[in-house]
């Protein structure tokens, strides 16, 4: 029997801030469940909502974080380590935009600030298992992203030298999230080395399809792309263990496309859009995850270039809500049916 998506639910990065309500957990829950959230995604480098750490050594303080979600009636839908994850690899040429993810005492030390991001990805494997979730978000940092649109053209090798590399960063990470029964979501993501689902299968065959490499499905970023973002859900349905519902829009001009021309959010052919003001087609994706199973949380991520984000977040709540299909526990034409057995099947056959 088919599953109903959990939600709405709403991931709380772009929300954090330092006034109330969104200044620390207890607050911004407050807020989300008076806007009909059911369920939040936690940024973990957000301080003021958890201690990462902490809760991946302590069980009696990882039950204290869900105590203070569950006081307002929701759940918590997944941890998310979206910049610590890209901290696992990182090409020299962001290596000053990147410092800013890490701590001040592993910036201009490329090896030190990827040897804090592995062992916070590990932290976020037990941290998860201690507060009894099944699903971690992230992204996979990008070794050779910088080489995507190549010119002059890339040696020989060069490519899969980078995801050899990539799959043995990532590979004692998937372990350590096995151990905890926990799934890595991949975020595909331009920016990342995982950014459509060519470059995922090319990570998965390097990690000998571990069962914990899956997706975070977020259609956004595949609008961005010009991907077909319902032909991608049916080929990965079964890796798809979390999903982001965001909006975007492309509109090409004579002037520019994909690329964007080097201008501002507002500006660029794609950007992205509170959820009902762009192009995703979400009642086809609900019905897509509904048909294939999904059984995790529909979460909205508020990324839009002109809206409000409380407003976005309000009315995402509600239009999540609507999205979700209860999904039927009986065939529509059961009414007709005759009722029969095997004497009359071969019967209506012509075989007896």
């Amino acid at each position: 029997m088919a599953t109903t998506l959990k939600g709405p639910a709403i991931f709380l990065a772009q929300f954090a801030g330092d006034a109330a309500p969104f200044d620390n957990l207890d607050n911004i829950c407050r807020w989300a469940a008076g806007l009909g959230y059911k369920g939040v995604q936690i940024p973990t480098w957000v301080s003021s909502f958890i201690d990462l750490e902490k809760a991946a050594t302590s069980k009696t303080y990882a039950d204290e974080i869900k105590g203070i979600v569950n006081s307002h009636g929701l759940e918590i839908t997944e941890l998310s380590t979206h910049l610590q994850g890209q901290l696992v690899a990182v090409h020299p040429a962001y290596d000053t935009a990147f410092d800013g993810f890490a701590p001040a005492s592993v910036h201009n030390d490329p090896k030190a600030r990827q040897e804090w991001a592995v062992q916070t990805l590990k932290n976020a494997a037990k941290a998860s298992q201690n507060l009894g979730l099944n699903a971690h978000a992230t992204f996979s940092g990008a070794l050779a992203w910088p080489y995507i649109y190549p010119w002059p053209q890339r040696p020989a090798g060069l490519v899969e030298e980078a995801f050899d590399e990539l799959a043995r960063r990532w590979t004692p990470i998937l372990n350590a999230f096995d151990e905890a029964g926990v799934d890595v979501c991949y975020e595909i993501h331009p920016g990342e080395d995982l950014h459509d689902g060519i470059s995922y299968e090319m990570f998965l065959d390097r990690v000998k399809n571990h069962p914990r490499a899956n997706l975070l499905y977020d259609p956004s970023h595949f609008v961005l792309q010009q991907l077909d973002y319902l032909d991608f859900i049916d080929i990965y349905k079964d890796r798809i263990k979390a999903f982001h519902v965001k909006d975007a829009e492309f509109n090409p001009t004579g002037r520019q496309g994909v690329y964007g021309g080097f201008q501002s959010w507002v500006d660029r052919a794609g950007r992205f859009r509170s959820i009902g003001d762009g192009q995703v087609d979400f009642p086809a994706i609900f019905a897509k995850m509904a048909a294939n199973d999904f059984k995790g949380w529909a979460v909205l991520e508020w990324e839009c270039a002109l809206k409000h984000p409380e407003d976005g977040a309000r009315e995402g709540a509600q239009l999540i809500e609507n999205y979700i299909i209860r999904v039927t526990e009986k065939a529509f034409d059961d009414f007709a049916s005759g009722g029969t057995d095997q004497a009359a099947n071969r019967k209506m056959l012509g075989l007896s």
